[in-house]
């Protein structure tokens, strides 16, 4: 046994803490706990664009529960967010059972485990959410409440709802850092970075440059230049002009060089018969 004499009782304390986190239970994806703010936005929305007034929503996902099991009534609707791993389990009970529903889902997964002849349809926002749990994940929805026949859409709406909601999320957890941006005359390390992840050569002589951490009209606001910077001369400021159209033609033509597949015949053929 361990002789706690001789050693200090802070060393004990983490020593018990490890012992202890040992048989804790390990987060995954499937312990994103919605935050309530969230979960109120995407629920005002639904009730909003489906014309829900007074129907009742309900949450039978919770941890160590089966949702088969929960006491369903007529007419309810199931607003909540299930266990990623089994989404596609879940979305194909209800509607065999002629449930209603609007779930949460991982956002660029979200439509893979559509089949033919589902009566579904995936609302892709894309939404960045801070779980309960600290993760941050972007989610879509899938939902069986559209009635005219809609596969996929957008919902700019949603998508701002549960943005703004986030927003507030993340400043109660995290000081938010304006962003700032300069004059060609001063450089930052963030910006030659920058230049060099899009392969713009760039270089500065001593003789060119000084370095500050503050303009002065920053400091008169009480504000820094973050890391610090160098104020260039007129001729370094105008190579770093030239570096930075150069670097944004370099993104412009990395973006352009993705790669765009294109339709085969026999997919063309399809196109033809559903317009027919």
């Amino acid at each position: 046994m361990e002789d706690y004499t001789q050693i200090g009782l802070q060393e004990v304390d983490e020593n018990y803490r490890a012992f202890v986190d040992k048989f804790k239970r390990k987060l995954t994806t499937d312990d994103c706990y919605t935050p309530e703010n969230i979960y109120n936005a995407v629920a005002d929305w639904t009730r909003k664009e489906y014309g829900l007034e007074g129907a009742r929503f309900v949450r039978p996902f919770w941890p160590d529960t089966d949702y088969r099991t929960f006491a369903y009534a007529a007419g309810d609707v199931v607003v909540d967010n299930p266990p990623f791993s089994i989404l596609a389990e879940i979305v194909r009970w209800y509607s065999a059972q002629q449930i209603q529903f609007l779930l949460f889902g991982p956002a660029l997964t979200i439509i893979t485990g559509y089949k033919p002849g589902m009566h579904v349809c995936y609302i892709c926002t894309g939404s960045d959410v801070v779980f309960e749990n600290g993760a941050v994940l972007k989610v879509s929805f899938v939902t069986n409440l559209e009635t005219d026949g809609t596969l996929v859409r957008s919902a700019p709406d949603l998508y701002d709802a549960i943005d703004i909601e986030n927003r507030k999320n993340v400043k109660q957890t995290k000081k938010e850092l304006p962003k700032y941006c300069y004059t060609d005359d001063v450089v930052t390390a963030g910006k030659i970075q920058w230049y060099t992840q899009h392969h713009t050569p760039f270089k500065v002589n001593r003789k060119d440059a000084v370095f500050i951490r503050s303009l002065d009209s920053q400091r008169a606001a009480g504000k820094t230049i973050f890391g610090g910077g160098f104020l260039l001369s007129e001729k370094a400021a105008a190579e770093k002009a030239a570096a930075e159209k150069a670097a944004a033609e370099k993104a412009a033509e990395e973006k352009a060089a993705a790669i765009r597949w294109k339709l085969s015949e026999r997919e063309k053929e399809i196109q033809r018969n559903m317009n027919r």
